[in-house]
């Protein structure tokens, strides 16, 4: 995974260069724009960390900029910055899933608690997206014949109604359990359940 690191968006130099600066002497390394527009387009979808994104800009604002980067399937958390902050703006950045709201001037360990909780959230979301991944991988890997096991074992189903169901034997349908549950490196049938639905109702049936 990639190392953490804070992206600062915003019109005002000096705004830019002292975040820059605490944040550099607190360990954490930055990238700044000059506007959203540049940031869009630097932006990676490999970009880990969090976005420090000021509200009122010229050229599109703080709000813009956090809805293009959703359209493009951004999950990088926001923490938004502003010296014209109300409430009806601030509702619509928390919807749209930003971790805070800030008005400068703002305390610095008010800033840095709202910057230690969006990386945090940035890496649990990246952790759930690559385990998620890592699952669908090995459904990917499954026979037509395991998969459709897979299904009616996490379904609830018993062997003997598996085996009518498919035309097989008891037997046969645990070697294909067995091969599954391997393929799957799931140690028991709850951690299989549990795996189908981290991915989602609808990926143990997909061709």
């Amino acid at each position: 995974m990639p190392d953490p690191i804070i992206t600062i968006v915003d019109d005002d130099e000096a705004v830019r260069d002292s975040l820059s600066l605490l944040l550099n002497f607190r360990g954490w390394r930055t990238r700044a724009f000059a506007s959203g527009e540049e940031c869009l387009a630097a932006w990676r979808p490999e970009w880990r960390g969090c976005l420090l994104l000021d509200l009122r800009m010229g050229g599109m604002d703080g709000l813009a900029v956090q809805q293009a980067l959703s359209e493009r399937g951004s999950r990088l958390p926001v923490v938004f910055l502003t010296g014209h902050g109300d409430i009806a703006h601030a509702r619509t950045a928390l919807k749209g899933g930003a971790v805070d709201f800030l008005e400068k001037p703002y305390a610095e360990d008010v800033l840095l608690e709202a910057v230690h909780e969006a990386v945090a959230r940035d890496a649990r979301q990246h952790a759930a997206h690559s385990r998620s991944s890592e699952i669908a991988a090995r459904i990917e890997r499954l026979t037509e014949r395991e998969r459709q096991v897979m299904e009616l074992v996490v379904a609830g189903k018993p062997n003997r109604e598996i085996a009518s169901l498919l035309v097989i034997s008891p037997r046969t349908v645990e070697v294909f359990k067995a091969r599954m549950m391997e393929k799957m490196q799931a140690r028991s049938l709850p951690e299989l359940v549990r795996m189908c639905l981290e991915v989602g109702p609808d990926q143990p049936d997909q061709d």
